[in-house]
């Protein structure tokens, strides 16, 4: 979250959409078909999968600051790719790793349409408490900026049989 936040003056990364600043409460889940239901749980499911996997590569790559890392396009494509690969190109020309690990708390919101979902919301209150950036010369810590709670919102898509976040946006930190 540290890396993704540090990527703009703003503090959020990304792409927002207007569904993606409304996030309302959790659709697509009610249905009276079971079918339907399985399905939108299966989505949820492996949204949420997707999602995670997204923040244990990033966090993985962080500890070199290896913006080329193969595994890092394992569950982000398009617009979250692309952040992700910035932020750490950034980060290397700095000379800045980062250690620890996240800590997520993913919900879904929304998945879309009702029956076979392909799209997902999610939102987050992540925690980088624990995953700070580090001067890679002298191991000391980069700044006095403690980490903390961040809001996140992502948006997971299934893309060709597989669920990737395709964008997300990371609020700064004490957001949530």
């Amino acid at each position: 979250m540290m890396l993704i936040a540090g990527c703009s003056s703003a503090g959020t990364t990304g792409s927002t959409s207007s569904e993606e600043a409304s996030v309302g409460p959790a659709t697509g889940t009610a249905s009276s078909s079971p079918s339907s239901s399985s399905s939108a749980e299966i989505a949820r499911s492996q949204a949420t999968t997707a999602y995670l996997g997204m923040w244990q590569d990033m966090a993985s790559a962080a500890k070199t600051s290896d913006w080329n890392a193969p595994n890092l396009a394992r569950y982000a494509t398009g617009d979250a790719l692309s952040a992700i690969s910035r932020g750490m190109y950034a980060d290397h020309l700095n000379g800045l790793v980062t250690k620890g690990e996240p800590k997520n708390s993913p919900k879904v919101n929304s998945v879309t349409p009702a029956t076979d979902p392909t799209t997902a919301v999610i939102s987050d209150c992540g925690d980088s408490t624990h995953w700070l950036k580090y001067r890679k010369d002298n191991g000391k810590l980069a700044d006095d900026k403690p980490g903390g709670r961040q809001a996140i919102t992502a948006e997971v898509k299934k893309l060709n049989g597989r669920w990737k976040v395709t964008r997300f946006a990371v609020e700064g930190v004490g957001s949530c």
